[in-house]
């Protein structure tokens, strides 16, 4: 969600910068336009930083058939420090 948000942003930016030729007394739309870029890309790097991190934190499922068994299914070790 938050990288939707953030192509929007990006979007919106540059459709004020490039696009919009109007002026509006004590309002600069291209630095708005610019502004809203710069914030999109970094709000677009931050949220694939996290997801990219989450998917590594995941760690692996191991099954482990060499112990006895648990009543009601197999013993489950799970790896990666959770």
């Amino acid at each position: 969600m938050a990288s939707g948000i953030s192509l929007f942003l990006i979007a919106v930016g540059a459709i004020l910068y490039y696009a919009v030729s109007e002026t509006v007394d004590g309002l600069a739309l291209d630095a708005v336009g610019v502004i809203l870029m710069i914030v999109g890309a970094g709000g677009l790097v931050i949220s694939l930083v996290v997801l990219a991190t989450a998917r590594s934190r995941a760690g692996a499922t191991t099954v482990v058939r060499e112990t006895a068994p648990v009543p009601g299914g197999t013993t489950v070790v799970q790896e990666g420090g959770r």
